[in-house]
This record gives structure tokens, sequence and C-alpha cells, in this order.
């Protein structure tokens, strides 16, 4: 209860500014990941950005399953742009510090965005379930209205979970040290530094995380288990690699996701892990929103369609 109870005293921090320690032991190879990041940055804008446009354009993506990609393709444009351009300025300019409130700024968005992922990720597996394992019934429930329901669901319910946790985090007192082992705002590295009792705190964010998160994980499962289940009660090959392909890419982007998630926030939280932690949070948080246009442009037919028809437009046709 000491947490509730140091309202007053934690309303006032010492503490006016973080400093993200991120990778600043490998000094000297700041440059080499500088340029990394902003090739994994640049590719993450490109292609995410460039899947919203083909969606928009393309009368032939104006289909529930490409309004799902294209509302997730933005999602993952707004998910990395909470942390890479700070990220890229520290490595270029070695200022690692940041303002205190802006942390908590920082954390906010890019957890709820995390969070609304999830959801969305449960969203679209459970459209490929209908689309594989209820085919009769798909045009019926996935319609306009149903489709900007659900994806607004899931960003509302993502910025819920985290305003919880973020109020809590939020009471806490800060007197020093300063230094996150991180780099971004992450919330069990930020509570680490408080000098309040995070104790219960933990517990709260467990179940927080646990009551937002874990059914769209379990929907997720379950949809891919029925339709893994129905495929390979297709009796011709071609017509289980045609239902395969429809839902292989999500699956994917799922699973990198989530494993890499799990490794994070569910191993033990050691000295000798939280290296390891910090390389497997940059598969999250970096990697797969770059892995997403990559995995859905180069896997499906009708993408790579639709980028021809608005090349061609765009060079041939004017």
């Amino acid at each position: 209860m000491q947490l509730l109870s140091n309202t007053d005293k934690e309303s006032q921090p010492n503490v006016t500014e973080f400093v993200l320690i991120g990778f600043s032991n490998l000094r000297e190879l700041q440059i080499l990941l500088f340029l990394l990041f902003l090739l994994f940055y640049m590719i993450t804008l490109i292609g995410n950005i460039l899947i919203v446009l083909l969606v928009i354009a393309d009368k032939h993506l104006h289909t529930p399953m490409y309004f799902f990609l294209g509302n997730f393709s933005g999602l993952e444009t707004c998910y990395s742009s909470t942390i890479l351009p700070k990220t890229l300025a520290s490595l270029l300019t070695g200022d690692r510090s940041i303002r205190f409130h802006l942390c908590f700024v920082q954390h906010y968005f890019f957890a709820s965005f995390g969070a609304a992922e999830c959801y969305l990720l449960s969203v679209m597996s459970y459209d490929r379930y209908l689309a594989i394992c209820r085919p009769l019934h798909y045009a019926t429930h996935m319609n306009g209205k149903f489709c900007v329901q659900l994806v607004g669901l899931s960003f509302i319910s993502g910025f819920l979970a985290i305003s919880i946790t973020i109020i809590l985090v939020s009471r806490l007192a800060f007197c020093g040290p300063n230094e996150i082992n991180h780099f971004f705002c992450d919330v069990f590295p930020l509570i680490e530094l408080s000098c309040s009792d995070t104790s219960l705190l933990r517990i709260l964010i467990f179940l927080v995380a646990s009551v937002f998160t874990l059914p769209p994980f379990l929907l997720t499962l379950a949809s891919y288990a029925s339709i893994i289940t129905a495929i390979l009660k297709i009796k011709s090959t071609s017509g289980r690699q045609k239902a395969f392909s429809t839902c292989s890419s999500h699956l994917i982007v799922v699973t990198i996701f989530y494993s890499t998630i799990a490794i994070v926030y569910v191993l033990p939280n050691t000295v000798t892990l939280r290296d390891l932690n910090k390389v497997f949070s940059v598969f999250y948080a970096v990697l797969t929103p770059m892995i997403n246009p990559l995995v859905y442009s180069l896997r499906n037919k009708e993408v790579k369609k639709a980028l021809k028809r608005q090349v061609h437009q765009l060079f041939v046709d004017t």
C-alpha cells in the first residue's frame, strides 16, 4: 500500500531527466549501429506507408483482409516512430538524455501501439479463420461497419490498457539514479529506478497485462489452430497450398512478434539476461515493423499485382 500513500511526495520528482544507456557499451560500433537502425527505419517507413497507399488506391484491395493489413501497416509505422527517432539521435550525437515527462510519453505511446497490435493481430487471425473455416458466413460477418468497429476497438483497448499502467507508474518517486538500462523507456527498466516500493505495482502491471493481452493472444492461437486443422483436412495438395498461402504471411509476423515479446517479458530479469533482453527488444520493437511489409509484399501475390498496376498507371498511363 506504500505505492498509493506517497502521492504528495511523488508528485515532486527529484529526477528531471533520464539517461538511456542503450548500446553505449559498444562505443566503437556507434556509427555502424546508427546506419543499421537508420536502414531499418527507412525500410519500415517506406514499406508500411507503401502498403497503406496501395490499400487505399487499388480497388482490388478493398476487402476486409487488406483493410486490416492497411491499418496494421499504419500502426507499425507509428509503433516504430515512437522510439527510433530518439534512438537514432542518441547514436549520432551521443546525447542519451530524455526529459522526465517525455520518457513517460514515449513509453505510453510505444506500449499503447504495441497493445493495439496484439488486438489487431487477433482480428486479422479471426478474419482468416472465417475466410478458411466459415467461407459461407464470411461476407455476412465481415461487412464494412464491423471491420471498422474491430479496428477501432483494437486501438481503444490498447490505449486503455496502457493508460492504467502509466497512471500507476507516474505516481512513483524517482530520487536517482536516473540511468535506464535500455534504448527506450520501457516499463520495467523504468520502475527499477524508483525509490518507491514497486512490489505492488509489478503485480498490478502483470494483472493488467494479463487481462488485456491474454484474450487476444488466445483468440489468435485458437484461430490458427482451427485454420491449420481445416487446411490439413483438404484432400488436394493445391487446395492446401492455396489455403495456407492466404494466412502464412500473417502467421510469420505473429510468431516473430509474440515469441520475442515472451522472451523479453517472461524470462527473469537478471543481470546476466539484461543485455540479451535488450537484443531481443530490438526484434519486436525494430525488426518486426520492418519485416511486416517485406513479408506481405514478397509473399502476397495480390499486393505485388496491385503494386505493378499502380506503377503502370503512374509511369505508363501518364
